[in-house]
């Protein structure tokens, strides 16, 4: 019996990432973790800083890293609209790790001027491109 699939398009302001039938969807929403397989009843979600994750018809998975967006699952149709999303693939690594440790140093530094809470959304998203491009190595 054939695998059940449905089509995923994964859009940014900058372009389409990603659009494909797959045979399921995982996303870091913001009150947890799902996943999305055929015939998933109608959602709307947020989603947080973190790792998307796909598996294509031919088992093969992959991995993105999200800064966060939202997803809207319809009739096997689902559509992530995200600021930023990255393959696993294509990220460099060396430029995750120097971001990390300016949002580390940022962190450690106490000035009045520091803004704290955007130091700690940097070191989030260093850390999780770190992690999603560790999936490939």
């Amino acid at each position: 019996m054939p695998e059940k699939t449905f089509s995923v398009d994964f859009v940014t302001p900058q372009r389409i990432v990603y659009s494909q039938h797959v045979a399921s969807f995982s996303a870091p929403g913001v009150m947890g973790s799902f996943q999305v397989l055929h015939n998933h009843a109608p959602l709307l979600a947020a989603i947080g800083v973190g790792e998307v994750k796909v598996r294509e018809t031919s088992g093969k998975e992959l991995y993105f890293a999200t800064s966060g967006g939202f997803v809207e699952v319809r009739e096997n149709r689902v559509v992530l609209l995200a600021e930023t999303l990255e393959p696993a693939a294509k990220i460099e690594v060396e430029r995750a790790k120097e971001a990390k440790v300016r949002a580390e140093k940022r962190l450690m530094e106490k000035k009045e001027k520091i803004d704290s809470e955007r130091a700690r959304a940097a070191l989030m998203r260093a850390v999780n491109r770190l992690h999603v491009a560790e999936r490939i190595s």
